[in-house]
């Protein structure tokens, strides 16, 4: 895929990117040569088999993880070469997260929790963010839920909790990690749902990382790795599809 960094589909991408780790005869490659980028109001999912290198472009994507060469962007930013201090500036503000884990934390109530980006960023939510919240607030149905702590919550609501988190701010992408590892089928169906919904209905750019074919049936666009390299992009797939698609990367590693 060729990448123009003017390219305004986009709103992260990669261009030749390698990741190794270690040096000489113990080292390893991680991502080799990989260009790639996340659409603008798209649900893409990213799979591959236990090392693939998903999981390392997401962090790099992210900006969580350096790259051994290769250019990154965060819309039109080039974050690459960037300081530590510019880039968590550059993350907080136009990259959202969504863990397996939650990672709420366990002394603040649902609402502390949503707003905590805003009060690592120094600022209050404007009128309109208060608007976005309080309307994800209630589509997720955690209106009365609103001072109850974690502990409070069952796994389900946890994870709402995380996701208007991370949609609060309106980032310009959500990177999700395995978001429904930790939870049920039936709640798990009901928080990729929201995460479709939130790029359908609202225009959101989500990434995934997933080994689930359930999970990534949800998503438009399927992504697969194999070995550091993309070895397939298509468009959405029944669950069904992409195991048999799965197996035969298994079948021919």
């Amino acid at each position: 895929m060729q990448i123009s960094p003017g390219d305004i589909g986009l709103v992260a991408r990669v261009a030749q990117l390698t990741k190794s780790y270690g040096t000489g005869s113990a080292a390893v490659t991680a991502l080799d040569d990989v260009s790639i980028g996340i659409r603008r109001a798209q649900f893409t999912a990213i799979m591959g088999p236990s090392g693939s290198g998903k999981s390392t472009l997401m962090h790099i994507m992210a900006g969580l993880d350096n790259a051994s060469s290769g250019r990154v962007w965060i819309g039109d930013t080039e974050i690459t070469s960037l300081r530590d201090t510019q880039l968590t500036t550059l993350r907080r503000r136009r990259v959202g997260f969504v863990f397996q884990s939650f990672n709420l934390v366990p002394t603040l109530d649902v609402l502390g929790n949503i707003l905590l980006p805003f009060e690592l960023d120094g600022r209050p939510p404007s009128a309109e963010e208060h608007r976005w919240i309080d309307q994800l607030i209630d589509t997720l149905g955690l209106r009365d839920r609103i001072r109850h702590r974690p502990h409070e919550l069952s796994g389900g609501q946890q994870q709402r909790v995380a996701i208007v988190r991370a949609l609060g701010a309106r980032p310009d992408l959500v990177f999700a990690d395995e978001p429904t590892g930790n939870l049920d089928s039936r709640t798990g169906r009901e928080v990729l749902a929201l995460l479709a919904s939130a790029a359908s209905d609202y225009g959101q750019s989500i990434a995934m990382v997933t080994h689930d074919p359930v999970a990534a049936s949800f998503a438009e666009r399927i992504v697969f790795l194999a070995d550091g390299h993309i070895v397939e992009d298509r468009g959405r797939s029944t669950a069904s599809e992409i195991s048999q698609y799965m197996l035969g990367m298994e079948g021919v590693a």
